[in-house]
């Protein structure tokens, strides 16, 4: 694949990290996916196809935790589904993943969606 966009380069990164990340049972891949307005994460059993846990900022219960400002697009807002993606994987038994930045930079929103999820007892 030849790099001529950002997009095209950032593609490249994903199916680089993807090669090397693959999530099972007992340690799920957290995928974490974002755009302008909205993030949102999810944890992965590559070896069975199926999401475990996931948490977004459109969800109606999530956008009801938003307080002082926090949105789908900011740091605020990305803190929130971190930290709900990961007391549902809690529940469910799951204490460790593995983080799939999904081709984007470790920074901003997805760094504070990882951060979110140590805080709440998650080990990544």
């Amino acid at each position: 694949m030849k790099v001529k966009t950002k997009k095209d380069r950032r593609e490249r990164i994903r199916l680089r990290q993807r090669r090397r990340l693959r999530g099972t049972q007992e340690r799920p891949r957290l995928a974490v996916a974002r755009s302008l307005a909205h993030i949102s994460a999810q944890a992965i059993d590559d070896d069975a196809g199926r999401t475990l846990a996931s948490a977004s900022s459109m969800e109606s219960s999530v956008r009801a935790a938003f307080a002082n400002g926090a949105g789908g697009g900011n740091v605020a807002g990305a803190q929130v589904v971190g930290r709900l993606v990961a007391e549902r994987l809690l529940q469910q038994g799951i204490k460790r993943v593995v983080f799939d930045r999904g081709g984007v930079l470790y920074h901003g929103r997805v760094r504070s969606v990882a951060d979110a999820a140590r805080e709440a007892g998650l080990e990544l």
